[in-house]
Order: structure tokens, then C-alpha cells, then sequence
């Protein structure tokens, strides 16, 4: 079984063929672009599907024990969640598990860490 290579000229016609194409696909695009830039879309202003949270619902999220080791202040845009006391590393997990379920995180500052959730 042999196979018949292509001459390079029958290369260099299918490559010229296929340039055709993609300009032609070019200017399609570009004739594209400009009519939609031409083109007014409505803005329709969106309501904020999320409501902000307040701090006696982050503090539900907690059991009774863990809530009680924690303090909750409430900033611009976040619900900040320290410890009142050293947690040790069962309550920690804990508490930085339901942070994370809540779409929260851990700052890890030092003295100044702290759990945050977004109002």
C-alpha cells in the first residue's frame, strides 16, 4: 500500500485555498463586530437577588457553644467573626467549616485573624 504524497505545488494551491477561506470568514466577523456595536441593547437594571445578612443570622448559624466563643462586628461588606478565646483545633474546624458553607473565609493575621462573611 503506498500512498501518493502531494507535490509541493498541490500543497502551496491547498494552503492559497484555504487563506481564501479565512479571509473571507474575516471580513464576515468584522462586518459582524460592527453591527453590533451599532446595535443599542436595553440596560435593564437587575435587583440584587442576595440579601444582606445582619449578624443575629450569621450568629444562628452556629450552635449555642461555639457562638458564645465568638464575637461578631459588622463592617462595609462583611460580617468579621473573631474569638473571644483560644478555640483549639476541634472548634476552629468547626467554626471554619460553617464559615466556608456560608461563602465566608479565615484572615489569617496574627493576632488580628479573623473569620469574615460577605453581607
Amino acid at each position: 500500500m503506498s500512498e501518493k504524497k502531494p507535490s509541493t505545488e498541490q500543497l502551496l494551491q491547498r494552503i492559497n485555498q484555504l487563506l481564501d477561506v479565512l479571509n473571507i470568514i474575516s471580513k464576515d466577523l468584522s462586518e459582524i463586530s460592527k453591527t453590533l456595536k451599532t446595535v443599542s441593547v436595553p440596560t435593564v437594571p437587575v435587583a440584587p437577588t442576595e440579601r444582606v445578612r445582619a449578624i443575629p443570622e450569621v450568629q444562628a448559624l452556629f450552635p449555642k457553644d461555639l457562638a458564645g466563643m465568638l464575637d461578631f462586628e459588622e463592617k462595609e461588606k462583611f460580617i468579621v467573626i473573631r474569638p473571644r478565646q483560644f478555640l483549639g483545633s476541634e472548634n476552629f474546624a468547626k467554626i471554619a467549616s460553617i464559615v466556608r458553607e456560608a461563602g465566608g473565609e479565615y484572615i489569617s493575621a496574627g493576632k488580628e485573624s479573623h473569620f469574615r462573611l460577605p453581607k
